[in-house]
């Protein structure tokens, strides 16, 4: 499967991607327009690949263990690990295959960086995971393989382990973050004039960093909590870890924001490499 061809070698490689996934199951609630743009964006995301990706490795904010782990299920099911919302929103299907193959691929690759790991062939996709795909790639025919964050991982942690799986890259494998530039839930969902001033401040310092040379990228990320109103949109880094993850995986790479909203208030913003 990992060979590359001739022809695969002459086709751009995939780009790297840190998506929004929005706020529970927003996007198949009637919450007329709240959720629109960011829903469109994911929505257009296949179209802006050069090519069907062979396979998806993603990172969510939604799974943390004590080391990298990846699904290595066949047939993951899903976690609706989101709470009170309408019944409709527990029966949403995205039954993605997943691919033991690219798993122990990758775990080769953390071996060769030196970074231990552990597999789960029982684990399922969380919501950071299906609902955002089932708006980005609904045919889920695209085997999906999920990949943990480390708990108490520094920002440097996660970059490793994106700079590890580049090579993926180059395999027609598509490595995705799925997070929110801003994750402060006991402010976000209600007027917060304080907050909302808060988190554009820090989404313009987040699009500063990942825009700037890839040297200096590095350095600002890693330094993150340093932002204005870090912790303030950001009181756990488990939201922003991602996009460590797919940085660490651009290289020198350039990045930029491909998407650029408001929503209950709050700067949001997501990001691309390659």
């Amino acid at each position: 499967m990992f060979d590359i061809s001739e022809q695969t070698v002459e086709v751009k490689r995939q780009p790297v991607l840190f998506i929004p996934h929005g706020g529970g199951p927003c996007f198949f609630m009637d919450w007329p327009h709240v959720w629109d743009r960011m829903g469109a964006h994911l929505r257009d995301i296949g179209k802006t690949l050069p090519r069907r990706p062979s396979a998806i490795v993603v990172v969510s904010g939604h799974w943390e263990t004590d080391r990298p782990t990846v699904t290595t299920g066949k047939a993951p099911p899903l976690i609706y690990d989101y709470y009170g919302f309408p019944e409709h929103t527990y029966a949403l299907q995205y039954p993605a295959p997943g691919s033991p193959e690219v798993a122990h691929y990758v775990r080769r690759l953390l071996e060769a960086a030196g970074i231990a790991s552990d597999e789960d062939d029982q684990r399922g996709f969380d919501h950071g995971v299906f609902i955002p795909f089932l708006l980005a790639f609904p045919e889920a025919e695209i085997p999906v393989v999920e990949l943990s964050l480390p708990r108490h991982a520094s920002a440097v942690d996660v970059m490793a382990i994106g700079e590890a799986l580049a090579p993926l890259r180059d395999e027609n494998i598509l490595l995705v973050g799925t997070g929110m530039s801003y994750h402060n839930l006991r402010r976000f969902l209600r007027p917060d004039k304080e907050a909302d001033e808060h988190s554009r401040q820090f989404n313009t310092w987040l699009h500063q960093a990942v825009t700037s040379f890839p040297s200096q990228r590095a350095s600002a990320l890693a330094s993150w909590e340093d932002a204005p109103f870090a912790k303030e949109c950001h009181p756990e880094a488990e939201h922003l870890l991602p996009l460590m993850f797919v940085a660490g995986a651009a290289g020198t790479e350039p990045g930029h924001r491909d998407y650029n909203d408001t929503v209950m208030g709050k700067g949001l913003s997501g990001f691309r490499f390659g």
